[in-house]
Order: C-alpha cells, then structure tokens, then sequence
C-alpha cells in the first residue's frame, strides 16, 4: 500500500522533540552537578579551610611544654637554701620489648630472646647505676605484664643518656628536682617542693616552697615538631619554639643560714635537756624588725619523704605566755605615769579580783617592793596591784597596740593570730589573769614582736622574712616594708628595757634577786622576762598542776639593742632545766655576740633594788 508522508512528518517531529527535552535534562543534570560541586569547594576552603587544617597540623605537629626553671630560695647572705637541677626518669614498653625480640629472634636464632635480652639490659642499668637501683629492681620492671611502666630513681641525664644510647627501648622522661643542700636546716619556714606529672612541673607542696609558689614557678613556654604521618616519630630539624619559657625568680630571706643551724641546733639539744614535748625560738633584728633566725626543736627532711613535723609552730601554734606578758602592764603604767620604777608598793601573799583569789609563785606576807622589783622578781600580786590602777580599757589597748590578737602579716603559711577576748566579752575575773598571761595566746613571733618593740624605742615593726625577690634578669624587687606603729613613747620604752635588767640580775642579796640571773652575760647588759604558764588540764578543764609553758624574751646588749629573741618550752620536766629557759638565751644570746662581733657594753648594768625591809 502505498505510504503517506503526512504520518512520517509527524514521527521526525515526534524524535526531534525528545532529543532536545534529553539534552535539556542532561544540562540541567551537569548545572546542578557544578553548583553543588562548587558550593562543596567554598565550604572546604573557605568555611571549613580553618578547621581541616587544624586536623591536618594535629596528624602532623606535636606540641610539648617547656618547663620553666624554678628560682632559688637564698638567705640573706646569698647562700643557696634550696634550688632545682634537671633529671631523667626511666622508662620502657615491657610487652612491646617482648614481642619485639622474640620476633628478631624466630627469625635469627643467633640474636637474643626477649628473656636474654632484659638481661642484658639490667645488668648495664645497674652497673651504671651503682647504689641507686639494683639488678633485679630493673627485671622486676621490664618483666611486668604491663604496656608502659616507670622504673627506678630519678637519674643525672648523663647517666640516662648512656643508657637510651646502648638500649633505644628505654627510654628517659625529662623531671626537674627541688635541692636541698643545707638538709633540714629551716626546713620549718622553706617547706618543700616536688614534681608533679600533671603539670609538668615542680610545683611547691609546704612551707614559703607553697605560699610563694607563683613567683618561684615561672611560666612553661612550648614548643612545636613535626611528626611523620601516623607516627611520634619527630623530623629532624623540625622542632621550633612557639613561646619561650619564664624562668621563676628566686627569693631572698632574711634569715641567716648560718645562725639559723646555731640556733636550730641549740633549741633541739635544750629541749631535749628539759624533757619538753616541743621548742620553738624566734631572733629579730631589734631595729627593722627582720627575722634572723626561726627555728623549732623538731623539723623534717625536705629531700623525702616527708613525714611528721611538716609544721612550723613557731607561728602556727599559739600558747598562753604567762609573765612575759607582763610587759605590757609595766609599758602602760609608766606611759600613763600610773608609777614610777622606784615606787615601793606593800605586796600581800594574793590579792582578790572578782571571784578570783591570785597569788605569787613563792609565798610571802606582806613585802615592801618597788615597781621594778615586781618585774624582777615577777609578783604576780604585784602586777594585778598596778593594772588595777591603770584600768581595763588602757590595758586593753596597749595589748591591741603590741599586736596581740592579730597576725603578723610575716607571709608564712598557717599563721596563727593567737587569741585575745574582745573588751566587750570580758567578766568580772578576766582582769585577774590577763595581766599575769593567762587568759590570752600568742605566738613565739608575736611575743617576740612585743620585745622588739621596747627594744626600738617603742615603735613596733611588723616581722618579716623574705627580703626580695629577684628577677631572672638579676632585676631586685625589695618587699615592701611593714607600716610601723607606735606602742609607747622613747622614754617609756627607755625606762621599761631598764627595768627589764632587774630580771637577770644576781644580788647583792637574795631579796635583789632576778627570775632568770642565767640569762646574764659577761660583759653584756641584757634586759629581758621569764614566764611560766599553767595549761589546761583535759581531764578536769582546768589549769594542770604540773605541766606549764615556759617562756623568755629579752634583748642583747641592753643599752644598745641589737636583737630579741624569744623562746618557748612546751611541758618540760624532769630537769633543772624544764624550770627556765633562761640558760637558752644565754646560748643564743652568746652566739649573736660572736656572730656579729657584738661591742661590749660601755657599763655594767646598775643593780637595782627589787624589795626593801
């Protein structure tokens, strides 16, 4: 039949069709494919780029810290208390040893095994190890069932150099160690430091080591090193400095090291003489105030392990001081003009105050005695008789005055204020105890900040024990010194460190005769005051008959002071010595003249008269 071109138009226009309808598809198809190709690409390097290459420089760069080197505590005369020096610390991969020798060896009999092998390595270790670890110490190690284990002591880098170098396997981590060369001497007032794996550093755990930890620390600075993908492996010469490390500064003291073993060593040997529970003294610079030395019977070694006596009691513990606080009743009542030193008062065997019947240490009738001789021969009676007449309120002040009641502001840590009551919380028999040191606390420092006071015409200056501290750059940043404060006048001070003299002295006569003539020194005025306190009794909460605090503070030479020491017995007995601590300070006192080359006095001080007929 015969075709019909009508119907093969149609079918030509019908393909012509599709084909364009596929072709506008497949480009719309390639369109979208190149936007979201694109959008892709401005995600990745640009809204992503930060991100990824972070991941990237993390695969790649490992960073590690620089540790900062610790500064140096020194004492006045620059001599090294303590300071840091760098070690190793070993360690190895037990399991990876293993395995690792045991294949080198399956495939080469003739090479050790893993058993030989750790062997070998302990007796190299011990061997250039000698007395720090021995041979089956360092098996003990590399034979534990474990992926990463530490072993032995820290080591000098020279030591752990030679062995990473013969064994690669082990492997020596960087520490830092705090020395101590001087041992425990001031070890109460340094403290200690050690290392601490979380911060990888020393840090300062006791002692001013803590409260001063920030300005010895320094700053870790840190470090970059590129690293083969997949690996810890560092590329060599790849290793940069992003920030360098601040090296902490060192620390000054105004103590001296070399009085300070004196003076450590003294208290120890006495306290033990006297069969007390503790000791503790305290050496001032009657002038600025400056602790030359502060030491307790018992101490600790810093280089560990530490235990025990980790303390310093000599701030810290606090204790009633029983007649050297008698002080402040002669300071007040000659300020006041209450009395003069010669004034001669009729003294009863006790007195009466409130509910409270007060007596002396020895008993008497009536006996005539000046004002001195109450402070030499320390009548209780006699003092409660004067601060009667100087009052509560002016009594309590000049306690306030003294720095009763308060910190020091010396900086060390766990200082205690001691106690002193509140005016407005006193009854009716508080005036009968606080005259005569009951009553109240304070501590070894306080006490001798109270002496320092009489002894520098009056005018108080606050304790303290770090000088300065010194910069890595050698640059001296001075402590600011404590605001001094006025207590009495000149003239006052004057006349009480005179009266004080009375205390030491020996004759003519046992009625002239002092509480604490063994604290007296040939050649030398000394003015000071023994004190004996009653403590409390557990058991019936009261005061004990038989254990007592045991006290002296005096100043050397009298007529020009140079310094104070003050010094405390906790419980002696047993001994002539457990009765006085004056022989103490005829020791110290001994050693501070020598020391510092000390002048004579230009006199022998006046005996005074302490009772009349």
């Amino acid at each position: 039949m015969p075709r019909r071109p009508q119907a093969r138009g149609r079918t030509a226009r019908t393909n012509v069709a599709g084909s364009n309808r596929r072709l506008l598809v497949g480009r719309l198809l390639m369109v979208i494919a190149l936007l979201v190709t694109g959008a892709k690409l401005v995600q990745v390097q640009g809204v992503e780029a930060g991100a990824l290459s972070s991941q990237a420089e993390k695969q790649r760069i490992t960073k590690d810290a620089i540790p900062a080197e610790r500064g140096s505590i020194v004492d006045r005369n620059s001599n090294v208390l303590a300071f840091s020096s760098e070690a190793r610390q070993l360690y190895a991969n037990p399991r990876q040893l293993t395995q690792a020798f045991d294949e080198q060896h399956a495939k080469d009999p003739s090479k050790p095994t893993s058993v030989q092998h750790k062997q070998d390595i302990a007796r190299f270790i011990a061997k250039t190890l000698p007395g720090q670890i021995t041979e089956q110490e360092v098996l003990d190690a590399l034979f534990k069932d474990a992926a990463f284990t530490y072993f032995g002591p820290e080591i000098d880098p020279s030591q752990a150099n030679l062995i990473t170098e013969k064994y690669p396997h082990i492997g020596a981590e960087y520490r830092a160690t705090r020395e101590y060369p001087a041992g425990n001497l001031a070890a109460n007032v340094i403290g200690a430091a050690n290392w601490r794996m979380d911060e990888r550093k020393v840090q300062g755990q006791i002692g001013l080591e803590l409260a001063m930890n920030k300005v010895l620390a320094g700053r870790n600075g840190t470090k970059v090193s590129d690293t083969a993908m997949g690996s810890s492996l560092v590329i060599p010469g790849t290793e940069r400095e992003l920030e360098p490390a601040t090296p902490g500064s060192d620390v000054q003291l105004t103590l001296d090291s070399d009085l300070q073993h004196m003076v450590q060593q003294a208290v120890s040997d006495y306290a033990v003489r006297a069969g007390a529970k503790s000791a503790s003294a305290v050496v001032l610079d009657a002038k600025t105030g400056e602790v030359y030395a502060l030491a307790n019977d018992k101490t600790f070694d810093p280089r560990g392990p530490w235990v025990g006596n980790l303390g310093n009691p000599a701030v810290t513990t606090p204790f009633e001081p029983g007649s050297v606080n008698k002080l402040i009743t002669a300071a007040g009542a000659i300020e006041q003009g209450v009395i003069k030193p010669e004034t001669v008062l009729q003294v009863p065997g006790s007195i009466e105050v409130a509910d409270r019947t007060v007596g002396d240490a020895w008993e008497h009738g009536t006996i005539g005695l000046t004002f001195t001789g109450v402070l030499g021969k320390s009548s209780n009676v006699g003092t409660l008789m004067v601060a009667q007449q100087l009052g509560e309120q002016r009594w309590y002040d000049l306690a306030k005055a003294f720095g009763l009641g308060k910190l020091t502001g010396i900086g060390l840590p766990g200082e205690s204020a001691g106690s002193l009551l509140p005016r407005e919380k006193w009854s009716g028999s508080t005036f009968a105890n606080l005259p005569i040191g009951q009553g109240l606390s304070m501590t070894v420092l306080q006490m001798a900040g109270m002496y320092q006071a009489i002894a520098n015409d009056g005018v108080r200056v606050p304790p303290r024990i770090i000088d300065a501290e010194i910069a890595p750059d050698g640059t001296r940043i001075e402590r600011p010194r404590p605001e001094p404060v006025r207590v009495v006048s000149p003239q006052t001070a004057h006349i009480v460190k005179d009266m004080l003299r009375s205390v030491v002295q020996n004759g003519p006569g046992s009625a002239n005769d002092g509480t604490g003539p063994a604290a007296a020194m040939p050649g030398y005025q000394v003015s000071g005051k023994t004190g004996t306190a009653q403590q409390i009794d557990p058991e019936c909460r009261c005061y004990s008959q038989s254990k007592y605090w045991i006290t002296f503070a005096g100043m050397v030479p009298a007529d020009d002071p140079r310094f104070v020491v003050g010094l405390m017995l906790d419980a002696p007995s047993g001994s002539r010595e457990s009765t006085s601590a004056a022989p103490l300070f005829h020791t110290i006192a001994g050693s501070l003249t020598q020391r510092y080359q000390i002048p004579l006095s230009k006199e022998q001080a006046p005996l005074q008269t302490l009772q009349v007929p």
